[in-house]
């Protein structure tokens, strides 16, 4: 008697992750939405790019202060409540906006408050969220996940600031409403969330059990190759936040053009993490996260000397194109060398020096932008990018050489 075949994995048949993919398209939306308003609002009262590079830096310090607390916090409890409390924080962050605004005493200082509450909050979700992913598939469908994770994060950044744009000429106040409703659907999502399993072993919180994750990374040129390049890249292109210095000054195009703006980086990268989901990069892995690395640098210099909205638009579509192939193999690179009882702290690590680095970027382009100008800020960070990327394949050869999504053997770990 012949077995019957069995049935190919499907990513939609995991129920858990569908409904966490949708809380994810419900909270970046709205995450979106009220970056645009505080962004907007912060540049209509002082008329400052520092402080728009302020924003990255107040949301840069919870990082710092938190990364050790977030990691064990991750590995040893149930992930669910903590992306859960971090999504209730950005409701109350968006109604204090919104409170604010309909009382007429929205500030310069409480909009930065409300910028470090996010901070925080984000700096719980966001590892804590990706570390609990695998867990919601089986290993084989990991990289599709990965990509339709990606996916489901530019589906946000595309709707939120489009939306949020479209919302900001009607009332600004509504704005920050929608953002709260969001959060609160995402929370509440979550709430139904099953996953496959969590770590057997709970580790005491220590001071070394905590550091595991620095270790873990340092002992592995494959892990630190691919931190360190997201981790240099993303702080040298932090060209979005001066989007409202564009939209406003040079391209002459209000909050709906800053909505258009904010949306095209994601235009570029859906297309491509949806083309990813079906038809995963296979071979050759370490060269094509190289080649989008380079061509992330190159799309940013266009938007810096452009002052044609169209071609402004098309650039940052490339740059959102480029990134999204180089998050989606970064991404599965940690995902597969990292056990499951380590990746709440490995992925603070990452959160740590990749996405703190992001807010510090920002940071970086508005006080270069304050010195020297917006186009200046811009064109140094995309010029820099592409001169990562040829260093780091000097530096780590081990990474121009991977060519699947396999774990390093014993000669590649130090």
């Amino acid at each position: 008697m012949e077995n019957s075949p069995v049935p190919p994995l499907r990513l939609i048949a995991q129920r858990s992750f569908v409904l966490f993919w949708q809380a994810r398209v419900f909270a970046t939306t709205g995450y979106q939405m009220l970056a645009l308003l505080i962004g907007w609002q912060i540049y209509s009262l002082t008329g400052s790019a520092f402080d728009l590079g302020l924003v990255g830096l107040i949301q840069f310090v919870p990082a710092v202060v938190l990364t050790l607390a977030i990691g064990h916090a991750a590995d040893r409890y149930d992930r669910r409540p903590i992306v859960r409390l971090a999504q209730a924080v950005y409701a109350l962050a968006a109604l204090i906006v919104t409170v604010a605004l309909i009382a007429g005493v929205l500030s310069r200082g409480l909009l930065f408050a409300t910028v470090f509450m996010i901070g925080c909050a984000r700096a719980f979700e966001m590892p804590t969220g990706h570390s609990l992913v695998p867990s919601l598939v089986p290993a084989k469908l990991l990289s599709r996940a990965v990509a339709a994770w990606a996916a489901a994060n530019q589906v946000a950044v595309i709707s939120g600031p489009a939306i949020g744009g479209f919302i900001y000429v009607l009332n600004p106040v509504v704005v920050g409403a929608v953002c709260a409703a969001f959060f609160t659907a995402s929370v509440v999502l979550v709430t139904f969330v099953r996953p496959q399993g969590q770590p057997a072993r709970r580790e005491p919180p220590t001071l070394r059990s905590a550091l595991i994750g620095f270790d873990f990374i340092r002992h592995r040129p494959r892990l630190l190759g691919v931190i360190s390049l997201d981790l240099f890249v993303v702080l040298l292109g932090g060209a979005t936040a001066l989007l409202p210095v564009y939209a406003k000054d040079i391209l002459d195009s209000g909050p709906i053009g800053l909505g258009l703006l904010r949306s095209a980086p994601a235009i570029g990268a859906l297309i491509t993490t949806v083309a990813l989901s079906h038809y995963p990069v296979e071979r050759h892995i370490g060269m094509t996260m190289f080649a989008a690395t380079a061509t992330f640098g190159l799309a940013t210099a266009v938007f810096g000397l452009s002052t044609w909205m169209p071609l402004s638009m098309l650039a940052l579509a490339v740059l959102g194109a480029s990134d999204a192939i180089s998050v989606v193999i970064r991404f599965s690179l940690v995902q597969i060398e990292t056990p499951e009882d380590k990746r709440g702290r490995v992925s603070a690590v990452n959160y740590l020096f990749v996405g703190s680095s992001n807010t510090l970027g920002e940071f970086e382009s508005g006080a270069v932008a304050a010195w020297l100008g917006a186009v200046p800020s811009v064109l140094i960070g995309g010029i820099g990018s592409l001169l990562i990327a040829g260093l780091w394949m000097l530096l780590f050869p081990t990474l121009r050489r991977i060519d699947r999504y396999e774990p390093a053997d014993d000669s590649e770990r130090a």
